[in-house]
């Protein structure tokens, strides 16, 4: 039997595989990273730009770390981050509302771009028309 790496924990040993296995899967991570993002664009619509950059922020981590647990995406998402995210952040931090919207609305496209690109064309993600969280102000 092959030496395979173990983590033990107080009440088990687990393989790394054990561990994957328990690692959130693509369509959770990017249905957190569809909520962030989505909630960038309400925050910003409602002038909140330190909140619009929080989630494009939080977007950037949830990509980053799909990277990691499933790196035949990681080309994708570094250049997604480097060619749309990078200048989106830097549009929110000057607060420059026209960029942010034209940014934003490059990134929706080439986002459904990479699913069809990835085999998934029937996922064509949407700026939701409400933001899918409740309760934070978003002026």
């Amino acid at each position: 039997m092959q030496n395979v790496p173990r983590v033990r924990t107080k009440h088990a040993e687990l393989t790394l595989q054990d561990i994957g296995g328990a690692l959130p899967g693509t369509g959770e991570i990017m249905a957190s990273v569809s909520s962030c993002y989505a909630m960038c664009w309400h925050s910003a619509a409602g002038g909140n730009w330190d909140l619009a950059a929080y989630y494009l922020r939080r977007t950037r981590s949830l990509l980053r770390g799909l990277c990691v647990t499933r790196p035949k995406y990681a080309d994708q998402v570094l250049e997604y981050d480097a060619q749309v995210l990078e200048h989106l952040y830097q549009a929110l931090l000057a607060h420059d509302r026209a960029g942010f919207e034209t940014l934003f609305r490059r990134g929706v496209e080439q986002a459904n771009e990479y699913h069809v690109a990835t085999g998934h064309p029937y996922i064509r993600w949407v700026l939701p028309a409400e933001p899918p969280e409740k309760g934070l102000d978003l002026g």
